[in-house]
């Protein structure tokens, strides 16, 4: 799995480069971004801006990995880094007055798959049930716009918490990215 990781990451800094030549306007915030996070979930990363105020955020990537692999879950375990997808509606607003730094909070829902490994199929032949689960997650965060370049940098930390299968199992998430506003 982590090979997969890194290869999504070494191909998204590749386009990433590719595109920078393309334009040295000043990076906006009201048009889209592509790029990729590292972090709870680690991945592609989408963000649409609207106008002055608002986003809307998307991540596709692994789910698991950074807060460890191995953890507690219902009447068993989590083994494994799954896949998520997790979508976000952004405000966003200006930090000390300048357009180049920003920070954002919004909320969302996040649908996972993950290898979920139940006490009673311990030493089964197969002891595991490919899991998928589903529930609302929550997120502020820091952007910074480079001057005069059409990336941006950030970080953000938010929480996760189920709804399905598991009603209020909750987990941390934090990452920081890069993108390449067009």
């Amino acid at each position: 799995m982590q090979l997969s990781v890194r290869k999504l990451l070494l191909c998204s800094t590749l386009v990433l480069l590719g595109l920078a030549p393309v334009s040295s306007v000043f990076a906006q915030y009201n048009n889209w971004a592509v790029g990729f996070r590292l972090g709870e979930p680690s991945g592609v990363n989408v963000r649409k801006y609207f106008r002055d105020t608002h986003a809307f955020d998307i991540n596709f990537g692994t789910y698991g990995g950074l807060y460890g692999n191995n953890r507690e879950y219902r009447q068993g375990r989590y083994q494994s880094i799954g896949w998520t997808l997790q979508g976000h509606y952004l405000w966003h607003a200006r930090l000390f007055g300048k357009d180049t730094f920003r920070a954002h909070y919004g909320f969302g829902g996040q649908v996972n798959r993950r290898r979920y490994y139940p006490d009673n199929l311990r030493g089964q032949r197969t002891d595991y049930i490919a899991e998928i689960s589903l529930g609302g997650s929550a997120v502020a965060g820091v952007e910074y716009f480079v001057p005069d370049k059409p990336f941006s940098v950030f970080l953000e930390t938010g929480l996760y918490v189920e709804v399905l299968p598991a009603p209020l199992f909750m987990n941390v998430q934090s990452g920081l990215g890069l993108r390449y506003n067009f």
